[in-house]
């Protein structure tokens, strides 16, 4: 095992002080694992909180700032967060208006999420909670029940960031960041394995030549395994895969926003060559995409591969999506 840490037990407090050093507009709590901004409760507004197992970076603690998340919680990797974090972080944004959970669907996040904020609302706070279930891929998992939350939870994230910075009430909100994901759908591809700090080895095996459809930002298997394909091979099954899926939610030709997403280990030129046979794919299928993100944003340590994540987008979305955002890793407008 070849690592840049120092040992696997200190590896995300150290990720965490490395942030406290980089980024002195967050209010960065190594102990407690909060990432807080530190203007969260000036001018009144609701408060967005998420948060996950480490491991999926800059998902959760990279989106904390202006037009997006008020606190982030991360856990040990791929691990959930403790219903003591997510009170703490709660508390910290709270400026009277309540506060937002946006939870990815995996059991342990919903579980702990759930008695947060019923620990939150003893305390008198006023939470809402959204759930992200947007993977296609597959309707159980080894870490949820359902599907799976993956790539649209960005989506959900800089839109109730939005309509929060904007002065909307907590229920608004709710509502904007159920429907995001109502509207969104993803699909993951493995090109290899992803390797855990304590575990030192892949979490699951992928002979040369092969690759894995439909897997979890977990390392979790998906849905088979194939002969190696082009990019262009690949896009057409995962977009197929969403699109057949949006369907059934919204006009076949409805603009959507696009997300291409590395899994930690792809670097941005295959990427961006990815996203051109994933727009080609779109475009055969008639949908117009409105807007697209290419990068590193929902990750899965040092995992090949990607995913796709498409959201049905009318104008008010686009309008939130496209409003000023500045965080360690998402920032436009400003």
């Amino acid at each position: 095992m070849r690592m840049l840490i120092n040992s696997p037990q200190t590896v995300v407090a150290d990720a965490l002080r490395g942030m406290a050093a980089a980024h002195p507009e967050l209010d960065v709590d190594v102990e407690r694992r909060v990432v807080v901004r530190r203007d969260a409760r000036s001018g009144g507004r609701v408060g967005v909180v998420s948060g996950g197992g480490s491991g999926h970076e800059p998902l959760h603690a990279g989106f904390v700032g202006y037009g997006m998340l008020s606190a982030a919680c991360p856990g040990e990797v791929f691990t959930s967060p403790v219903p003591d974090q997510m009170v703490r972080a709660a508390a910290a944004v709270d400026s009277g208006q309540g506060v937002l959970f946006v939870v990815k669907n995996y059991t342990g996040d919903v579980l702990n999420f759930e008695m947060a904020a019923e620990l939150a609302e003893e305390d008198g706070l006023r939470i809402e909670r959204v759930l992200v279930d947007d993977d296609v891929a597959v309707t159980d998992s080894l870490f949820t029940a359902g599907r799976r939350g993956t790539g649209a939870t960005l989506f959900v994230e800089k839109v109730a960031g939005a309509a929060a910075e904007e002065g909307a009430p907590l229920e608004r909100v709710a509502a904007l960041a159920r429907r995001v994901n109502e509207s969104s759908r993803s699909f993951g591809v493995a090109l290899s394995a992803c390797t855990t700090p304590a575990k030192g080895s892949p979490t699951f095996e992928l002979r040369d030549g092969e690759l894995e459809l439909g897997i979890g930002i977990h390392g979790e298997p998906g849905r088979e395994r194939r002969p190696m394909m082009s990019a262009g091979e690949i896009a057409e099954v995962a977009v197929g895969a969403v699109v057949e899926e949006l369907a059934q939610i919204g006009p076949a030709d409805g603009p959507v926003l696009a997300l291409v997403n590395g899994m930690g280990a792809t670097p941005l030129l295959e990427l961006y060559g990815f996203h051109a046979e994933v727009a080609r794919v779109l475009a055969e299928r008639g949908v117009p995409v409105a807007r697209a993100l290419v990068g590193n944003y929902v990750t899965s340590l040092d995992m090949a591969g990607c995913s796709v994540t498409l959201c049905r987008a009318d104008e008010e979305l686009l309008r939130l999506w496209d409003a000023p955002v500045r965080t360690a890793a998402l920032r436009w407008g400003l």
